[in-house]
């Protein structure tokens, strides 16, 4: 029979062909997305090991000292040794110190460091210590040293350049850091800079600081379950195409598959041919689908949908991804095929009989509330801690609403249908409401795709929704982009001391004056601090009211007049309370913002001591990074690097950004996969009713009268069904946000609604497209050859 069903494949005409053809075209889209979801995975677990030498150094508030944990200690020579956990530590520490810079909206990560020994713990990437003068780059960083002028990024770190940082410690290609070496009589009096014995090689849980995102991976402590939530989204459309391209001719096929049975075949046998076809266009759509994905491996890891690009190699396969993609996808085809041909099994008359098939039952809907109620538990319960307990909680509860949709979908059809048929007053809609009830599974099979991408893109576009709304939108105002903003302590004027640091520092003219001098430099403003004991309301601000009020510092109204778009003074008035971080986590404008009088002369102003100093630009990557250079070589070692509002804003906005670009990913595939699947489900509809067509031709029927019953075959269950699906995407996404961000579910805006009546479109239209194949295939010859 293996034989058999190898030559009926391979040698069945040319419709066997096209057949085999579409089924491995599925198969190999099917894999070819499976494999990435799970390089992705692969690939952002090893991102995310590269960030944890970075984090070395950061611990807890309240723990004792720096210590770094599964660590790589330095090997007798100096040079960076492999893993070894467990092992002791080097016998000389290291002074260590991270800190976030910025060049042009990029990040860099600069790490400066002190050896006490010839011991001292090797960071990877690079074969020894820097010493002091010497700094080793990232190859990003390198090319922007050599091809940016020097005063805009260069002068601000001490020394010349010995070596570049290899790629075991770049958590991308295009990642910016530098080691930078010093004595550590230098560093040891540096505030901030801490004692370690060995290196981080996995990201730490929790850290204090203002430069523990750089150290940080990509949202390590979730991206597991989203990616898990995104290859569920991707691989059940991905499923219904396959199940659509496998019945395509399906009434042919259980015709010659009774035909055999008539001569003494077995239910087996039969079963046995039919798998070995699926069988075969299975493997050799596993074939291609792994050539697919190792053809789009490097443009893929080059797109930066976690915020960073991959090296390739991190998108790779483990063993276990092999073996279960390259041995499940063809016996599931298999399944698939026996599934999809069952009524074969019945009796060898059983497709001439045509009866008319069972009714769907109410029960189809028990999946389906499973799923809701799994998700409404853990709103009630809260979500587990720990990430792979997320992943178990969430994940199955995503899978049975989908699965219930499936198996839903053709009651809910039926249901339709039978309202459709009390109401129809023409021939084509009683037609197409009669023939929809009779078999409303074949219905729902050809929309079962678009429905799931219904249910996906709500579910996506409700969470981002939500996020977005309590997280707030990228900024995007002029401010953020044009001023620099350098923090040179906190407090209102009281003796603060921070990592031994004073709350204020002098400014002195010459400083002033150098930055004046920078052409694209407009304004200088200084934020002294505040000893009136003013705060800013929060409503001032635009923040929500349970932020109660933030500091205030003090500004002149002269300098502030100076930069318009961080707003304006009352009439009359020398000085103003402003914001103590100078704007920094705002993401509006804040131009028609007038900000509270102080009652403070100028000259006592000018005595206070300065807290902040603002740099209004015209907006030019040359004046902001000069301007940024000349304040960080005045103010070495900052808590805080001098800043745009925008720079200070893009770490908060960076995770909403990385779930866009994923929700955006899993939109346009799974919408498309949806639309090839209603193309081969009503196009293979056709072709298997084209003998009923053509009878009724026959019989006077004309042709408009056909038409218009394949669309509305088509067209209704994909409307009733799409407005379940999107409700149900709804209250998925409401549930998921309660349990997981504790948020309540935002409305979408305008997109959403866009993107919806788009795919509703593109899905007519494809029905519509395949109408022009029913005038050739419903012709007199046809009723007679059939």
């Amino acid at each position: 029979m293996i034989r058999l069903g190898l030559r009926l494949t391979l040698n069945g005409g040319r419709e066997a062909a096209v057949r085999l053809a579409l089924i491995a075209a599925a198969v190999a889209l099917g894999v070819s997305l499976v494999l990435m979801s799970l390089a992705g995975i692969n690939a952002v677990n090893k991102q995310n090991a590269r960030y944890g030498w970075l984090g070395t150094g950061t611990v807890p508030s309240g723990t004792g000292t720096v210590q770094g944990t599964g660590a790589v200690p330095a090997s007798p020579t100096g040079s960076a040794g492999t893993s070894t956990a467990g092992k002791a530590s080097a016998s000389d520490p290291l002074w260590w110190l991270l800190q976030a810079d910025h060049f042009a909206g990029q990040t860099i990560a600069r790490v400066d460091v002190a050896a006490t020994g010839p011991h001292s713990p090797v960071p990877p990437g690079i074969p020894r210590l820097p010493g002091p003068g010497q700094f080793y780059a990232s190859p990003a960083l390198s090319a922007l040293l050599h091809s940016t002028p020097a005063g805009e990024l260069a002068d601000r770190f001490p020394g010349h350049q010995i070596g570049t940082i290899g790629a075991a410690a770049l958590p991308a290609p295009n990642s910016l850091i530098i080691i930078i070496g010093h004595t550590a009589s230098q560093l040891s009096h540096v505030p901030g800079a801490a004692e370690v014995h060995s290196i981080l090689t996995t990201s730490p849980s929790s850290c204090n600081g203002s430069n523990c995102a750089v150290g940080a991976g990509i949202s390590a402590s979730g991206i597991d379950l989203i990616l898990s939530v995104v290859a569920c989204a991707l691989l059940f459309p991905v499923l219904i195409f396959i199940g659509a391209a496998t019945r395509l001719s399906a009434a042919r096929r259980e015709q010659r598959f009774a035909a055999i049975r008539l001569v003494g075949a077995t239910p087996r046998q039969v079963s046995v041919i039919s798998a070995v076809e699926s069988t075969v266009a299975a493997v050799a759509g596993v074939a291609a689908g792994f050539g697919l994905f190792l053809l789009l491996r490097t443009p893929l890891a080059a797109v930066p949908f976690t915020g960073a690009p991959f090296f390739p190699s991190d998108l790779s396969l483990s063993s276990a991804d092999i073996l279960a993609v390259a041995v499940g996808v063809p016996l599931a085809a298999a399944a698939a095929a026996v599934l999809a041909l069952r009524r074969v099994q019945i009796s060898p008359l059983g497709v001439t009989r045509q009866v008319t098939p069972r009714a769907p039952s109410a029960w189809r809907l028990i999946p389906l509330l499973a799923g809701l109620a799994e998700l409404a538990y853990f709103v009630a319960a809260g979500p587990p801690r720990s990430i792979g307990g997320q992943v178990q909680a969430f994940v199955p509860g995503f899978l049975l609403i989908m699965a219930g949709l499936v198996i839903a979908g053709p009651w809910l059809t039926m249901v339709a249908a039978r309202l459709m048929a009390r109401r129809a007053r023409r021939p084509a809609a009683l037609i197409a409401a009669r023939r929809l009830a009779d078999n409303p599974r074949a219905g729902f099979r050809a929309v079962s795709g678009l429905v799931l991408a219904l249910f996906v893109t709500t579910v996506a576009v409700g969470v981002i929704t939500t996020r977005v709304a309590n997280h707030g939108a990228p900024t995007g105002s002029a401010a953020a982009s044009d001023t620099l903003t350098a923090q040179l302590g906190y407090g209102r004027g009281e003796a603060i001391n921070i990592q031994g640091r004073s709350a204020s520092a002098p400014v002195s003219g010459a400083l002033l004056t150098q930055l004046h001098s920078i052409q694209g430099v407009q304004a200088v403003a200084l934020i002294h601090t505040n000893p009136l004991g003013m705060k800013i309301s929060a409503a001032k601000l635009g923040l929500r009211s349970s932020f109660g009020s933030v500091p205030a510092g003090l500004i002149s109204c002269a300098q502030l007049a100076r930069i318009p778009l961080l707003g304006r003074c009352p009439a009359g008035a020398q000085a103003a309370a402003i914001p103590t971080t100078g704007f920094l986590g705002l993401d509006h404008s804040l131009a028609s913002t007038t900000w509270p009088a102080a009652a403070i002369s100028a000259q006592r102003l000018q005595r206070t001591p300065v807290q902040a100093i603002l740099v209004g630009t015209n907006g030019s990557t040359s004046a902001i990074e000069r301007a940024r250079t000349a304040l960080e070589l005045a103010y070495p070692y900052l808590p805080s690097p001098p800043t745009t509002i925008g720079e200070f804003s893009a770490q908060t906005d960076r995770t909403t950004l990385e779930y866009e670009q994923l929700a955006e990913v899993v939109i346009l595939v799974s919408l498309t996969i949806a639309g090839c699947t209603l193309a081969v489900s009503v196009t293979a509809g056709l072709t298997d009713r084209k003998r009923p067509f053509s009878l009724l031709r026959l019989t006077g029927a004309p042709l408009g009268v056909l038409r218009r019953v394949v669309a509305l075959e088509s067209a209704a269950p994909l409307l009733i069904t799409a407005v379940v699906s999107i409700g149900l995407g709804f209250l998925a996404a409401g549930l998921f946000a309660s349990a997981q961000l504790g948020y309540s579910l935002q409305p979408p805006g305008a997109e959403y609604y866009l993107i919806v009546l788009a795919g509703l479109a593109a899905s007519l239209g494809i029905i519509a497209s395949t109408l022009p194949v029913l005038d050739r295939i419903t012709g007199p010859e046809t009723a007679r050859n059939e």
